[in-house]
């Protein structure tokens, strides 16, 4: 495939990868040979940067400690047609990069996500990070209405107008989590591609914290929930404090109703403050999704501000 009238920016974050990133380099410059390719140096202590220029990449830096930093520059810096967001650790298949590419430019679509296969024997997830993308997957596409196969992937090709429109708030591995639900709150056309996936290089370490980075993707999910589907969120706060409120202040009313006397009076304040909390929740999920309609309006009318993803 040859994209020899498109500019196509890979990026390739890192911190202390230099066992890995110049396979990338080359798989990248193999598989794309028209592409720049920029390594982001993270704070790296090792070699990360000298392997990267002797492999032929562009390197640049960024200090603030995190994925999501680096991300947040790269997005800023790079003016290019196509994008391309790979992790530095060789576990993905670089050698799909191509085909990533040719579906962006296909659909058009403006993002196309690289859902990680095992091409091992044995799954090549770290234990417990297979039930929790798993989990977050779900729920993601149960609050957004897109189905999402692998919303934690690190292999990614996007569009200009894509990149130039997503804010990138995020600092760490919790990155990805925004990545994919801006696309969905955007409603851009997008789509999946299985790619293939292995375990790091023996000697390579994660910089993945399971617990750590879990709870703040879990975080950020719940963030993003409240800030992004209001009206869901309140709702279900309003539900629920309206079942307790009954639950505690249907007794409470039964007894009046046969006796004429108000006997458990803590009881009943508490059931009627729940009633009124469930309420107020309600009115103040109709006033954050009214406001939530003017910023997708704002965001939707700056994204077609950006031009189209080219052609095939």
């Amino acid at each position: 495939m040859k994209f020899d009238d498109l500019e196509i920016a890979a990026i390739v974050p890192c911190h202390n990868e230099e066992l890995t990133v110049a396979t990338v380099v080359a798989d990248l410059r193999a598989a794309l040979p028209t592409a720049t390719i920029y390594v982001y140096d993270n704070n790296s202590s090792d070699d990360t940067t000298k392997v990267a220029l002797e492999a032929g990449a562009i390197v640049r830096f960024e200090s603030r400690k995190g994925k999501g930093n680096v991300v947040r520059r790269a997005f800023a810096d790079i003016e290019a047609d196509v994008y391309l967001l790979i992790d530095g650790d060789d576990t993905y298949d670089a050698s799909a990069a191509p085909m990533l590419v040719e579906t962006l430019l296909s659909g058009p679509y403006d993002h196309v996500l690289g859902c990680r296969v095992d091409t091992q024997d044995t799954s090549s997830y770290r234990p417990g990070h297979a039930w929790g993308n798993s989990m977050f997957n779900r729920v993601t596409s149960f609050a957004f209405g897109e189905p999402v196969t692998d919303m934690l992937s690190g292999y990614r090709v996007f569009s200009r107008r894509y990149i130039k429109s997503f804010p990138a708030n995020s600092e760490e591995f919790e990155i990805e989590t925004e990545l994919t639900i801006h696309a969905a709150n955007l409603r851009v056309p997008q789509i999946e591609v299985p790619i293939g996936f292995k375990d790091r290089p023996e000697g390579s370490e994660s910089k993945l914290s399971t617990f750590r980075d879990g709870f703040k993707i879990l975080g950020l999910l719940g963030h993003l929930l409240l800030h992004e589907r209001p009206l869901l969120v309140c709702n279900l706060a309003s539900a629920l404090s309206l079942a307790l409120g009954l639950v505690l202040g249907l007794p409470v009313v039964a007894d009046f109703l046969r006796t004429g006397v108000v006997e458990r009076f803590p009881t009943a304040i508490l059931a009627a403050t729940l009633v009124m909390i469930a309420v107020l929740m309600l009115g103040v999920g109709l006033i954050l999704n009214g406001v939530l309609r003017g910023r997708q309006e704002t965001r939707r009318l700056f994204y077609l501000q950006l031009p189209a993803t080219p052609t095939r």
